[in-house]
């Protein structure tokens, strides 16, 4: 009787073994764990930062810091290994239209910096205008930026105490679209670069870049900043632009800084 017992106490474990086995994996098809996610998550903000009238001493109105700011090219040098760059003197960030396309009697700014606005988790409500004096390139040669600089991109001399945003002498910039970059905080941006170069005519074309928004921090206790870069390359050729030192594409680098004092 004992034996039999014994027997009947060991297929019941086989059994229930059996049974354990079944369920687990019945489990284990049924429910997979969840596969660990390798793609970008997004650590966003939302800073919204508007220009209004650029009131000084207003802390919702927001200024370009243009004494750090910077507008900067650069291209390969052909031939060589090397590059050749610099920077833009006079640029800003105004909608300039044809009635404003004028030289100007200052050693200022001669438009307001107010055609933009960012919005850190809305880019489709963020947008900017932008524009530089193409005779103000300054590569630290002087001898090349009087010279072979001005009549290699079309424009002309600088002329002491003005501002010169007439057709011959102005880039312009303006977006159409701005949107997140779903590999990283940044965001992408498609715009219109409007500039005559060596042509009889201003020519539009359209390009696509990369802006970066360096987020507000807060400076001494008594004002905040935030930083806008905007990178993109275009192609001088279909400008007009026929020096063969330098290369086709022309990259783009402008470093924009703001302020609320």
């Amino acid at each position: 009787m004992k034996h039999v017992n014994n027997k009947l106490l060991m297929v019941l474990v086989m059994l229930m073994s059996g049974f354990g086995y079944i369920v687990s994996c019945t489990h284990d098809n049924s429910f997979p764990p969840p596969a660990a996610s390798t793609g970008f998550v997004a650590t966003r903000g939302t800073n919204v930062h508007l220009p209004g009238n650029m009131t000084a001493t207003n802390p919702n109105e927001w200024k370009l810091d243009k004494t750090h700011s910077s507008t900067l090219w650069s291209t390969p040098y052909v031939g060589a290994a090397g590059l050749l760059t610099g920077r833009f003197n006079q640029f800003g960030m105004h909608d300039v239209t044809t009635a404003k396309m004028i030289s100007y009697v200052t050693a200022g700014q001669p438009l307001l910096d107010s055609s933009w606005a960012f919005y850190e988790n809305e880019p489709a409500k963020t947008y900017f205008n932008g524009y530089v004096q193409i005779n103000t390139s300054n590569t630290g040669e002087p001898g090349r930026d009087a010279g072979c600089n001005v009549g290699g991109m079309g424009t002309t001399a600088i002329v002491a105490g003005t501002q010169n945003l007439t057709v011959t002498n102005l880039a312009k910039i303006k977006t159409t679209k701005v949107e997140f970059d779903p590999l990283s905080n940044d965001y992408i941006v498609t715009l219109t670069l409007t500039w005559q170069g060596k042509l009889t005519a201003p020519l539009t074309t359209t390009i696509v870049g990369k802006l970066k928004y360096i987020s507000k921090s807060n400076i001494g206790g008594t004002y905040d900043v935030f930083g806008l870069q905007l990178k993109f390359q275009f192609n001088c050729r279909d400008y007009g632009i026929t020096s063969t030192s330098i290369a086709d594409k022309i990259d783009i680098e402008c470093n924009m800084n703001f302020n609320n004092k």
